[in-house]
């Protein structure tokens, strides 16, 4: 079985920083990209930012210049750097990855998520 763990979630007031981790455990033979999405109250869940296997990063117009995707691949863990914090980024954050147990057999994980809370 393979599990994606999150950390690094919590209360933060706006302009803070938090610093989410998310590592990978498991039957693992290759991780392919690694994504957090987050999930407001009554919202749907959105792409956060993403990062491939060798260090391609894309993220959601909201998040630019503010949060920083980063992996290590030695350790099957993806991270997620927020900076400059605000109330409009309180949501339940989560890891997703495309991990294959055997060669060529991808499939798609997600963490149990992680709260983030920003206050004015």
């Amino acid at each position: 079985q393979v599990q994606l763990v999150e950390s690094g979630g919590g209360l933060v007031q706006a302009g803070g920083s938090l610093r989410l981790s998310c590592r990978a455990s498991g039957r693992i033979f290759s991780i392919d990209a690694m994504d957090w999405h987050r999930q407001a109250t009554g919202k749907q869940r959105e792409l956060v930012a993403g990062i491939t296997t060798g260090g391609n990063t894309n993220y959601a117009d909201s998040v630019k210049g503010r949060f920083t995707i980063s992996r290590d691949n030695a350790s099957d863990t993806v991270y997620l750097q927020m900076n400059s914090l605000q109330p409009g980024d309180t949501a339940v954050y989560y890891c997703n990855a495309k991990i294959a147990s055997r060669p060529y057999a991808y499939y798609n994980y997600w963490g149990q998520g992680t709260q983030v809370t920003v206050s004015p």
